[in-house]
């Protein structure tokens, strides 16, 4: 999500991916890590060693508890940054060989996180434009086999509702890099209507996904959390 085209987050109705979504499965696919839970021990002097359990569910919980109520990150200290990525470095240790491969990944997803807070919107998501554009919902849809939906709303001026949104096409690059390019955004306010602006593109590579979460970094260096929606 490299410009205010390419990061816009992602909007789409894809209502089969949510009935079926718990009967997907990527259980087939092995774990590149083991998948066992990650032991800590935990020494007092006067008791003896205890062993705690940290699983995925631990961390996603974890995960999600840092970035929440964060304005996808915007309010976020440098070192809650840091505390971000280290507990997305122990997730994606449990992440599933070749994800692009997993059926998980389609559906639509909230994008409740990212590294760098003007990613995803772009010019609309800047220090200015968050003066005049105050964010909504920003989410990603994708729509099997190979259509990415981006949208991000908000409220202008403190009382116009629109959004922008960009539709791209999903190419798989290798087992866990895809690339979008997007079409020219297409923004609504108000009444108004219109596209503007030039093809995109985005790189990204998939480090984890299940029923719950899916995690991306770009091309740049960022990285997404994305929540699978309700």
């Amino acid at each position: 999500m490299a410009t205010a085209a390419s990061s816009l987050t992602i909007a789409s109705s894809f209502s089969e991916h949510r009935t079926r979504i718990h009967s997907l499965k990527c259980s087939n696919l092995p774990y590149k890590a083991n998948s066992r839970s990650k032991r800590l021990v935990v020494s007092s002097v006067s008791s003896p060693k205890v062993e705690l359990r940290t699983g995925p569910d631990d961390l996603i919980s974890s995960l999600l508890s840092k970035v929440a109520n964060s304005d996808g990150g915007v309010t976020l200290t440098p070192e809650q940054h840091k505390e971000v990525a280290q507990v997305a470095g122990e997730l994606q240790k449990y992440c599933v060989s070749e994800p692009v491969k997993c059926p998980l990944i389609f559906g639509d997803w909230d994008v409740v996180y990212c590294s760098r807070p003007t990613s995803p919107g772009g010019g609309y998501r800047s220090v200015i434009g968050r003066l005049f554009f105050r964010t909504k919902e920003m989410i990603q849809g994708i729509d099997s086999p190979d259509t990415v939906r981006n949208r991000v709303s908000f409220t202008a001026l403190g009382f116009l509702d629109g959004d922008v949104s960009l539709t791209g096409k999903l190419n798989v690059l290798d087992s866990e890099w895809v690339q979008v390019i997007f079409e020219p955004p297409e923004l609504k306010v108000g009444s108004l209507e219109f596209k503007y602006g030039f093809e995109s593109e985005v790189k990204l590579r998939i480090t984890y996904v299940d029923e719950k979460l899916r995690l991306g970094i770009g091309s740049r260096g960022s990285l997404f959390v994305f929540r699978r929606r309700q």
